[in-house]
C-alpha cells in the first residue's frame, strides 16, 4: 500500500468467537472514519467454532459496501501478545497508530475519528511524545441476563473496579493503565513490542515499558469500547484467578506498581485466622465489617438498576472476584504461567 495508505489499524486477536465477532467487524465497517485511513486486522488463534468463516464474510460484506479492507491472518502463538506483534510485521508502513480490540467487543461509528482527535489534543498538551491513548470500557447493549447482571454491577462498584479496564473514570488524563488502548506504532516498536511470556497482562507489561523509555501514556473518556463480559460465576472465578495471577507476573517484574488494595483479602485473612488462633473477641470484626460493606454495596446496586436480585448477586460476585483474585496472586507467586482455560 506504500506512504499514501491507511493510518489506522485495528488488531483483533481471536479464538472461538463465533458468537460475537460479527457485530464487533460491522462496528469497525460502520466506523466514519474513511475506510482509506483505516484498516483491519483479525488474526485467528486456532478456532474450532466458525469464527473463520464469518470474518471471511465480513471481508467480502466490507469490500461491497466499500469499507476498510480487512485481512485474516492465522496466529500460530495462539495469544494477544503474538497476535500483535505479527500485526507489527505485517502493517504497511503508512499505518502509524494501532488499535486494539478483542473479538467480544464493538464500538460506535465515530470511535476512531474521536480517538485521533483525542490523541491529537492530549499531544497538544504534553511536550513529551505519547505512547498509547486508552478508552472507557462499558457493558454490552442489550438485555442481561441474571448472573451477567451481577457481574456489572460488581464492576460498576469501586470495590470491585480497581484501576484497571474497568476503572470508571470521567476525565482525560495521564495514567498508567490505558484500557483499549490506540498505540503509536513507532513507540511500540522502539520497546520491541509485546513480551509473549505474558499470556495475560501483556498490555500492563508494555505500557510499563513505554513509560520507562520516557512515553506518556494516557486515556479519554470522550469515547468507549462495549464489551462482552462473562456470564457465569465459574467463568467469573477463573477470570478473577487469572487477573490476580498474572498481576502478581507483573509485580514481582515491576514492584513499584504494587498497591496496597491488592493485598486487603490477604490481610484481612490473616489478620482474622491470627485472631482466632489467640481465642480474641475481636475475631470476627473483620468478617462483619466485610459482610456489612458487601450487603451495601448489594442493597445500593439493587436500588440503582431496580433489580432485586443484585442485592445477594452483587455481594456473591464481590466475594468470588476478591477470593480469586487472591489465589490468584499466591498462585503467580510461586508457579509459572499456563494458557488460561476460561476462553
Amino acid at each position: 500500500m506504500g506512504d499514501s495508505g491507511p493510518m489506522v489499524a485495528t488488531v483483533v486477536p481471536v479464538l472461538n468467537e463465533a458468537s460475537y465477532i460479527e457485530a464487533c467487524l460491522k462496528s469497525l465497517i460502520q466506523q466514519s472514519l474513511s475506510p482509506e485511513q483505516h484498516m483491519v486486522l483479525v488474526f485467528d488463534g486456532g478456532s474450532t467454532d466458525s469464527t473463520r468463516n464469518i470474518v471471511e464474510r465480513m471481508i467480502l460484506l466490507s469490500e461491497k459496501a466499500g469499507g476498510p479492507r480487512i485481512e485474516l491472518h492465522e496466529n500460530p502463538g495462539k495469544f494477544v501478545s503474538q497476535a500483535r506483534n505479527l500485526a507489527l510485521e505485517l502493517l504497511p508502513a503508512s499505518v502509524q497508530f494501532t488499535v486494539e480490540m478483542i473479538g467480544h467487543s464493538t464500538v460506535d461509528p465515530d470511535h476512531l475519528e474521536i480517538r485521533l482527535s483525542e490523541w491529537n489534543l492530549i499531544q497538544s498538551e504534553h511536550s513529551k511524545p505519547l505512547g498509547a491513548v486508552g478508552v472507557k470500557v462499558l457493558p454490552r447493549q442489550g438485555e442481561h441476563g441474571r448472573v451477567e447482571s451481577w457481574i456489572e454491577g460488581c464492576l460498576k462498584s469501586p470495590f470491585g473496579s480497581g484501576n484497571g479496564q474497568f476503572d470508571g473514570f470521567n476525565e482525560r488524563g495521564l495514567t498508567q493503565v490505558p484500557a483499549f488502548a490506540m498505540h503509536s506504532r513507532k513507540a511500540v516498536e522502539s520497546v520491541h513490542g509485546w513480551d509473549v511470556d505474558f499470556i495475560t497482562s501483556q498490555d500492563s507489561d508494555l505500557s510499563m515499558r513505554l513509560l520507562n523509555s520516557g512515553f506518556l501514556l494516557a486515556r479519554t473518556p470522550a469515547t468507549h469500547v462495549r464489551m462482552v463480559k462473562r456470564s457465569s460465576l465459574g467463568k467469573w472465578w477463573k477470570m478473577g484467578h487469572r487477573y490476580g495471577f498474572w498481576r502478581m507476573k507483573i509485580l514481582k517484574k515491576y514492584p513499584k506498581r504494587a498497591s496496597l488494595r491488592e493485598f486487603l483479602p490477604w490481610f484481612g485473612a490473616l489478620s482474622t485466622v491470627t485472631l482466632l488462633a489467640l481465642q480474641s473477641s475481636y475475631a470476627g470484626v473483620l468478617p462483619a465489617c466485610y459482610l456489612a460493606v458487601l450487603s451495601l454495596e448489594g442493597l445500593r446496586g439493587a436500588l440503582m438498576s431496580k433489580r432485586f436480585s443484585l442485592v445477594y448477586g452483587i455481594p456473591v460476585c464481590l466475594f468470588m472476584l476478591h477470593s480469586s483474585f487472591s489465589v490468584g496472586l499466591l498462585d503467580g507467586f510461586v508457579r509459572k504461567g499456563r494458557a488460561p482455560k476460561d476462553r
